[in-house]
């Protein structure tokens, strides 16, 4: 959530950033800062009642004392008008702070500098690529006929027990996606993250609190009877964590992963690019989270995508890395990086990390905050990261890895799975 100090010192700034999103605030800002006028008159309004209302109270006891009771019940009746006149100040002030927090849970997070100019997918900037993409075999298939051809993931089972989108893992299918749980925590903990395990359901609270909520509220799964969402990412629940809490400069960087599985409606998602693992209704992710001094927070930021590049030069899959512009960048992003994976045998780039800044729209949300150095309370930057995402890596590793007589395990998942090819 953006602030509206920050918002009445750089509109004119924000407008043109926020127009790499495709998005004219001009209005919006308009109307947010007349709110915050009417709720800053109403607040000194109210200030000067309470203020006259202590003044006479204390008054009133003096002239008890002295006998000038006429007088004081003068002043009483006055209390009583100032107390009225208090109550609606109160309600008005309410009202607006209201109507400006929701005003401002509708406006996304300011582009970073870095950010390019676009509208969609297509004007997204490769900054980085690396791997070679293998030759496979003369009729080499997609992952989806390999799982079946394998007897390692039920696509129609899923659909049986809940519906599309929802598969079942079986026999070496399901130990290689246990390995590669296993694989990316191994790696984000020896690169000093704290291991967590998290609740797979949130409050309303910790929805808004990262910004799934109210933007994304028709991709989430939402359990009515209790009020509570299906999580979509672990970010959601590992960065609520320190929601409201105020830590000190010294406590900084806060490091944390974790694996969850994560629901995502994913509603009007159709075509061939959403088969088989390519976009799924529940799937599995490890995911790293940090929460960071601002000073230091794009400096993380570059070390979170060298993390997401090692991991990948071990399964020696080919890679790339787009900066997402403005049109493709999500709602609370200031800056993120895309990985994506050759998958060969579809011919095409599955994405499997996004690796993204946050700076402060989320840590205002959460009102998280840190002392610093000139003792001073100050938002902290959050990020986070896939560390990795399952579905289409496993996607990738099927399809890239596929020989005439079955699919070999990368190396470095061997000590994991306990077996080094699938027949």
């Amino acid at each position: 959530m953006l602030q509206v100090n920050d918002i009445r010192e750089n509109k004119e700034k924000y407008i043109q950033a926020l127009a790499k999103r495709g998005i004219d605030a001009t209005t919006t800002f308009e109307e947010v800062l007349n709110i915050d006028e009417e709720r800053r008159s109403s607040q000194a309004q109210l200030d000067e009642v309470l203020a006259q209302s202590n003044s006479y109270s204390k008054e009133i006891g003096k002239l008890f004392q002295t006998g000038e009771t006429q007088r004081a019940n003068e002043l009483k009746e006055k209390t009583v008008e100032l107390k009225e006149s208090s109550k609606q100040l109160n309600e008005q002030m309410l009202t607006a702070a209201e109507k400006l927090q929701q005003l401002l849970y509708t406006l996304p997070n300011i582009p970073n500098d870095l950010v390019p100019a676009g509208t969609d997918e297509n004007d997204n900037e490769e900054v980085y690529k690396e791997g070679e993409i293998p030759k496979l075999i003369e009729g080499a298939l997609p992952h989806w006929e390999l799982a079946k051809k394998y007897d390692i993931i039920d696509f129609e089972l899923g659909v049986k027990i809940t519906g599309a989108g929802f598969p079942v893992y079986k026999g070496k299918g399901a130990r290689l996606q246990r390995a590669l749980i296993s694989y990316f925590l191994d790696k984000n903990t020896k690169a000093g993250y704290t291991e967590y395990q998290v609740p797979h359901l949130v409050n309303e609270a910790s929805g808004y609190g990262t910004g799934q909520l109210p933007d994304k509220e028709g991709q989430m799964y939402h359990v009515g009877i209790d009020d509570l969402y299906l999580i979509p990412t672990a970010e959601v629940p590992v960065t609520n964590m320190f929601r409201g809490n105020l830590l000190n400069h010294v406590d900084l960087p806060v490091t944390c992963t974790g694996y969850t599985p994560c629901f995502r409606r994913e509603a009007g998602s159709y075509g061939a690019h959403v088969r088989g693992l390519n976009r799924l209704h529940q799937f599995d992710k490890v995911e790293i989270v940090r929460i960071e001094h601002p000073d230091n927070s794009y400096v993380a930021l570059d070390g979170m995508v060298e993390h997401v590049k090692d991991i990948l030069r071990e399964l020696k899959l080919p890679y790339r890395i787009l900066r997402l512009c403005g049109g493709d960048l999500g709602f609370t992003a200031a800056l993120t990086y895309d990985f994506e994976v050759f998958s060969t045998a579809q011919d095409r780039w599955l994405e499997i990390s996004s690796v993204s800044n946050f700076e402060t729209f989320q840590a205002n949300r959460l009102k998280l905050r840190f002392k610093d150095t000139d003792g001073k309370n100050k938002l902290v930057h959050t990020l986070n990261g896939s560390a990795l995402a399952l579905p289409r890596v496993l996607a990738g590793i099927l399809e890239n890895y596929q020989t005439a007589d079955g699919i070999k395990i990368p190396e470095v998942l061997v000590p994991y799975c306990g077996f080094d090819f699938i027949d």
